[in-house]
């Protein structure tokens, strides 16, 4: 579909206000295109048409932006740029969920889940554990403990505040990685961590 058939489209039973705010992201979009340029970010497209009442990235990418993103997502297809598009979401299920009441309900029962499952990572599991040294002293065994302090810096290392202080967050694979996607923990240290933590 071109361009302007997608925006006649996109104006049925929509209010004058969207109707205006497309006419201005096409007007942007089409400047671009006029020019040569493939850059069809929100961010870029948002900031070109900030005078003309082009909306703020973040009203973009909400649910009520969804014509706005359509009609730049065609731009970049049809000048062959990528428009930067939400990272996906294991939780992306719950927008199928037609009932506006459900899907509310459901995403309240997510949030308690993950918040559920941080604690439950930060407990050390109670109880008594016997460690058995065999043909050592009890001296070599001491000396092979952590101490209180190292036992601290351990676990701030595993902590929520640390984690949300630097913007880390944990992967699919295991890993901890920074807001940038670069890894700051490789995959099995936050186990690594809690296995000498429970041992040692």
């Amino acid at each position: 579909m071109k361009n302007e058939d997608l925006l006649l489209k996109l104006k049925e039973d929509a209010t004058p206000r969207t109707k205006k705010t497309l006419d201005a992201i096409y007007e942007v979009c089409s400047e671009q295109m006029e020019r040569g340029v493939s850059d069809f970010s929100i961010v870029t497209i948002s900031r070109l048409g900030a005078k003309r009442g082009v909306p703020k990235p973040q009203s973009i990418r909400n649910k009520s932006g969804e014509k706005y993103r359509a009609l730049i997502e065609s731009f970049s297809d049809m000048a062959g740029g990528n428009v930067k598009r939400p990272s996906p979401s294991a939780d992306d299920w719950v927008e199928e969920i037609a009932s506006a009441k459900h899907k509310l309900l459901v995403r309240s029962l997510l949030s308690d889940l993950k918040n559920a499952k941080n604690k439950l990572n930060e407990i050390i599991p109670p109880g008594s554990r016997i460690d058995v040294y065999d043909h050592r002293s009890q001296q070599a065994g001491e000396e092979e403990k952590l101490s209180q302090q190292e036992r601290r810096a351990l676990e701030y290392l595993i902590s929520n505040e640390f984690v949300g202080k630097w913007n880390f967050r944990a992967t699919e694979f295991g890993e901890v990685v920074d807001d940038g996607g670069q890894v700051v923990f490789k995959a099995a240290t936050i186990d690594a961590i809690k296995k000498a933590l429970n041992n040692l």
